[in-house]
């Protein structure tokens, strides 16, 4: 009768404990999950819940598996994150806009997975398998890299000289945070830096249109920013 009650009690507590565990693990999804938390760069509706679920769910997925191998890697080592057009169509309106909010989940999600990663990085294992995807997957890098090829970038129209002057700002501005966020060990979103938010560095009227301009601006940045992260 005891052995029988003790069984009970056991199955009891365990089932508690099962409950306790999905119930954090769905809270910590929903806090991840909820895009009201997320910024509205505008954009129709669809569009923002359609990019910020797509990439959350891509990112929370490389999150985990690198979490299994105890690893973690940069965001732009992902294929998906640097086309960032998953679930797209252009139906849903601006592509470029779309992986702005696909960029920012992507992030989020992987970091909800791994978030332990920034404690890794002083764990010389942890370093050295890092070390190891990085020499891997330069050769790759390297092909995939615009750099300052400026006739590798999208076309958007406007003047010669708006488009090269853009570009070249961005870039410059872009590499600097890089570099100086990979001396920090630390990793920022684009929208976080001012320069990028504001993408207006060398501009002048005489250019011509002010939004044209940000626009190239902040291309050339994030590939400058990404460049200047992985040294180069």
């Amino acid at each position: 009768m005891k052995k029988r009650n003790l069984l009970k009690i056991y199955l009891a507590i365990f089932s508690l404990l099962v409950i306790g565990m999905a119930a954090t693990s769905a809270g910590a999804q929903r806090r991840g999950r909820n895009w009201d938390g997320y910024p509205n760069w505008g954009g129709g509706y669809q569009l923002r819940e359609t990019a910020l679920n797509a990439g959350y769910n891509e990112g929370s997925k490389e999150g985990r598996n690198d979490r299994a191998r105890n690893r973690y890697r940069s965001y732009s080592d992902f294929s998906a994150y640097n086309d960032a057009t998953h679930d797209y169509s252009s139906r849903l309106g601006d592509r470029d806009l779309y992986r702005r909010y696909y960029r920012l989940a992507f992030e989020r999600g992987y970091d909800t997975e791994n978030p332990n990663h920034y404690n890794n990085r002083n764990d010389r294992t942890g370093q050295d398998n890092r070390d190891r995807d990085r020499d891997r997957n330069r050769d790759r890098d390297n092909n995939d890299r615009r750099g300052r090829d400026w006739n590798r970038y999208e076309q958007y129209g406007g003047s010669y000289q708006l488009r090269q002057t853009a570009l070249n700002a961005g870039y410059n501005a872009g590499n600097k945070y890089g570099r100086d966020d990979a001396r920090r060990g630390r990793r920022r979103n684009y929208n976080d830096i001012s320069d990028y938010r504001n993408a207006t560095t060398d501009y002048s009227s005489k250019l011509g249109d002010k939004e044209l301009y940000r626009r190239y601006y902040r291309e050339g940045f994030e590939n400058g920013y990404e460049d200047g992260y992985r040294g180069y």
